[in-house]
């Protein structure tokens, strides 16, 4: 989302049916109680600390396993869950030896990184049944279990790529926050994360569903369209402090009154404008049926 227009006032409208008519359409814009749309908004205060995926404890979010895929030595039996279950679900597209098919789109997972195959696993994208232009937000077809047991498999087969991130949510700084997604992300994925369209079929995908971790997944390895944010360009703190802005984004103060769907200015602007003329119609309406009624006096002859 590349921003939205200002929204442009309706003075077309203000020689319709006198001051009274425009008295009565404010009236009824104001009587919604309509919010500013939520970019213009500041928190108060910061939303507890979100859920960053299974089985993360205590306020830091971290990954499958404390001692998952990053460890030395896996569990072989870990290791053997995860080469079934690869061979089960992953192995026709990505084929045995993690190559993938480059010439169908399908990418190679040598040095993915634990954070990529958490991170497609957990939102629902992998298994894809099809070569969609991008893989939609879909619910979750493989058990905690053997998403640990997936990640610890091919990061063991193909090491590289960046780890699960940990960073601590219990500090996390919505201001800052706030401030970071309107510089870094709000261009793609608008003011309130609703997400929006970018080109050739690809979209920047609605957070209201993101947890805090895969949050910081997608900020390290940047899936699809997405630049990849390392350690230079954003620390675990603030990364941290994004997560807790995009958590306090599923569920804003609106302070000012009814959300609409977190739209920003076009919904706003058609619910002013439609109780605004209806409110202006009507008054004229009854302006003119009182002028009808009044009885008419002959002049004298």
């Amino acid at each position: 989302m590349f921003g939205r227009p200002a929204r442009s006032g309706c003075r077309a409208w203000s020689g319709w049916a006198g001051p009274g008519a425009l008295v009565v359409g404010v009236a009824a814009v104001a009587a919604l109680g309509l919010a500013p749309s939520a970019h213009a908004q500041t928190a108060p205060t910061a939303p507890p600390a979100a859920a960053a995926g299974p089985p993360a404890t205590g306020p830091s979010a971290t990954g499958p396993s404390a001692a998952g895929p990053s460890a030395a030595q896996p569990d072989p039996a870990l290791l053997e869950r995860g080469r079934t279950r690869y061979v089960e679900a992953c192995q026709s597209c990505h084929q045995a030896d993690g190559s993938g098919q480059p010439q169908s789109g399908i990418p190679s997972l040598h040095a993915d990184g634990a954070a990529a195959v958490d991170w497609w696993i957990s939102t629902g994208r992998m298994p894809e049944a099809t070569l969609m232009a991008q893989a939609p937000r879909k619910p979750v077809s493989i058990s905690d279990a053997d998403r640990a047991a997936l990640v610890a498999y091919i990061t063991s087969q193909w090491p590289g790529g960046p780890d699960i991130p940990t960073f601590d949510l219990s500090n996390g700084d919505l201001t800052d926050g706030g401030n970071l997604y309107r510089t870094n992300c709000a261009a793609c994925h608008g003011a309130v994360g609703a997400g929006a369209a970018l080109a050739y079929g690809a979209y920047a995908p609605s957070l209201h569903k993101a947890t805090a971790l895969q949050v910081g997944e997608a900020v390290r390895i940047g899936p699809g369209n997405m630049p990849v944010f390392g350690l230079d360009n954003l620390s675990d703190e603030q990364v941290a402090d994004v997560a807790t802005y995009v958590a306090y984004l599923h569920h804003p103060q609106d302070r000012g009154g009814a959300g609409l769907g977190h739209t920003g200015p076009i919904a706003e602007g058609f619910v002013g404008l439609l109780f605004g003329l209806v409110g202006m119609v009507g008054v004229a309406s009854w302006v003119g049926h009182r002028s009808d009624d009044e009885p008419q006096e002959r002049p004298d002859a």
